[in-house]
């Protein structure tokens, strides 16, 4: 009997910056069985490691035990899949100013090899192996949630550069100059700054306060509304709530137009809570990348919605790295 067949699950975690999803998946990833914690609730790593591995005994008891693991992919927020290490992330209490060996701390722990790398390429691995890129070797995935992450892929292979940080699209400049809003990066006009759900959020607000136009988003506290309250909004034709989906759209297509010249993609795959929007959000992103792009790269992309849901993603893609270590 070959290893495989002696270990055939591993382990993905989906770490967020509010929830740690651990979950177990076969061969033919399927999610069997998960289990959550809250990520911000230790106030050490050496805490949220030892929550996490309780978490875990549940769910592995539930595939025979720790010999039936082969591995274990993690998914994370300024993740460096060269050294598995979790680096100067801004929105982790534990990990926002200093370099967590995260994988060697699972792996010491669960004693099965561990692999890291960040959120948005264990998003990208989910989709080309299960999801609406699979067989593409050449797409960009572009998470929309409460930042804006990035997964490249080129010829088959996530792009990790020189330092394993490569592809942070979220952080490219949009707007120069003082105009620029400030991001939660330290820099001013990111993409992520003005496409993510805080965001959108943040532009409703702004078109709320310089305008006395009607809109249902006035009857709620302005510190309070989210881009769920836009999304909703905008489906029931408020002209307001619709016009910042216009404005993100023309942002996020202009930004893909960009894209497109470095990396031609077959595809530009779209994941996470803004996509709910639909075609509220997808046709001004279409509309702005053809007004934008180099004509050569005009037709070629399609713009596609992920074929996952949230959670299952995250976890597979970070499952995904498992089976290759």
């Amino acid at each position: 009997m070959d290893i495989q067949e002696q270990k055939p699950f591993v382990i993905g975690l989906d770490l967020g910056a509010t929830n740690s999803v651990f979950g177990i998946v076969d061969q033919r990833g399927q999610v069997l069985a998960t289990n959550a914690i809250k990520t911000q609730a230790y106030k050490t790593v050496e805490d949220f490691v030892d929550a996490g591995v309780e978490a875990m005994k549940p769910i592995v008891a539930k595939v025979g035990g720790i010999g039936q693991i082969k591995a274990m992919g993690i998914g994370t927020p300024n993740g460096n899949f060269y050294k598995g290490t979790i680096e100067m992330a801004p929105n982790l209490s534990w990990g926002h100013d200093c370099v967590v060996p995260l994988a060697e701390m699972f792996s010491k722990r669960l004693e099965v090899p561990v692999g890291l790398t960040n959120d948005a390429n264990a998003a990208a691995i989910g989709e080309m192996q299960y999801g609406v890129a699979r067989g593409m070797k050449n797409f960009i995935m572009l998470t929309l949630g409460t930042g804006v992450g990035s997964g490249i892929v080129i010829n088959g292979q996530v792009v990790y550069g020189s330092d394993g940080f490569a592809g942070e699209l979220g952080h490219v400049t949009m707007v120069r100059g003082k105009e620029g809003r400030l991001c939660g990066c330290g820099r001013t006009g990111c993409l992520e700054a003005y496409c993510s759900a805080t965001g959108v959020a943040r532009t409703a607000r702004e078109y709320l306060q310089s305008s006395d136009e009607p809109s249902e988003l006035r009857n709620i506290i302005p510190e309070e509304i989210t881009s769920l309250d836009v999304s909703i909004a905008a489906g029931k034709g408020d002209k307001l709530a619709k016009r910042v989906y216009e404005f993100t759209g023309e942002m996020l297509g202009a930004a893909c137009a960009d894209f497109a010249s470095f990396s031609s993609p077959e595809a530009f795959v779209f994941f996470g809570g803004l996509t709910k929007a639909g075609d509220l959000l997808m046709k001004p992103i279409m509309e702005s990348y053809a007004k934008h792009v180099f004509k050569i790269f005009k037709d070629k992309p399609k713009f596609l919605v992920s074929s996952l849901d949230d959670g299952a993603a995250a976890v597979l893609g970070a499952s995904a790295i498992g089976w290759e270590l």
